[in-house]
């Protein structure tokens, strides 16, 4: 119920009127059945505004982070991403992926729309990076099709460290719904989960127009991290010799 009234009487309303969102391909989306989102995934307001624009309920996976903060802001924010209808997920050990997909599959075999974003985390610097397969696994075990979308916009509104985005128009765009019913019964195959993965991030890619990267995000972000430290400890050695000085 909570859900509902967020979006269409506190959320919604307040993101159209802020960002005008332009919606291209909204026929794509079926109006009932099963079926997986797949988005890229470039700033943390993408969680909000694709719900604020779906005529359909849709739920994301979401990392378990966002739940379990501390005090009463942690709280706040726990009940806030439930309440937007988002699962929390432990991203962390080896059983962090088949615990995804089988929340995932819980909410196709409702009958539900499923919203997931293959590339695993937020872009640190505007591309596309390689899909996880978990996409894959769930599309061709729970037989329902994949419908790409594309934010665009969104990386430049509230790129990653941004608290408060910037109040601009941005793109929300939906492709032709993909149907991997000639892998059924493939989803423990490396090469067909691979294969299929590799389809949706290029019809992501082609809708999203981004330069794309065939390397996964996570391992992008910590060699950026890792350049990046080099240059900060000279500076801060150079300002505590002009201190003392």
């Amino acid at each position: 119920m909570f859900y509902y009234v967020l979006k269409y009487v506190v959320l919604g309303p307040v993101l159209r009127l802020l960002f005008r969102p332009v919606i291209e391909g909204a026929e794509h989306i079926p109006d009932d059945g099963a079926a997986i989102v797949a988005g890229n995934h470039l700033s943390f307001s993408d969680h909000f505004l694709m719900p604020a624009i779906l005529k359909r309920r849709i739920t994301f996976l979401a990392k378990a982070e966002y739940f379990t903060g501390p005090g009463v802001k942690g709280r706040l924010t726990a009940a806030f991403f439930r309440s937007a209808g988002q699962i929390p997920v432990d991203r962390s050990g080896k059983e962090a992926g088949q615990a995804a997909i089988r929340e995932g599959i819980g909410v196709l075999e409702r009958g539900e729309l499923l919203g997931i974003y293959p590339e695993g985390t937020r872009s640190h610097d505007g591309r596309l990076y390689k899909g996880k397969v978990g996409v894959a696994v769930m599309a061709i075990r729970a037989r329902v099709p994949v419908v790409p979308c594309a934010m665009v916009g969104t990386f430049e509104i509230q790129p990653p460290g941004r608290r408060l985005p910037r109040l601009k128009p941005v793109t929300i765009r939906f492709g032709e719904p993909l149907d991997f019913s000639r892998y059924a019964g493939l989803e423990d195959e490396k090469a067909a989960v691979r294969a299929v993965t590799d389809e949706i991030m290029y019809a992501i890619l082609r809708l999203s127009e981004q330069e794309y990267v065939d390397e996964y995000a996570v391992k992008a972000k910590q060699a950026a991290g890792e350049k990046q430290q080099p240059g900060r400890f000279p500076k801060r050695r150079r300002r505590q010799r002009i201190r003392e000085q």
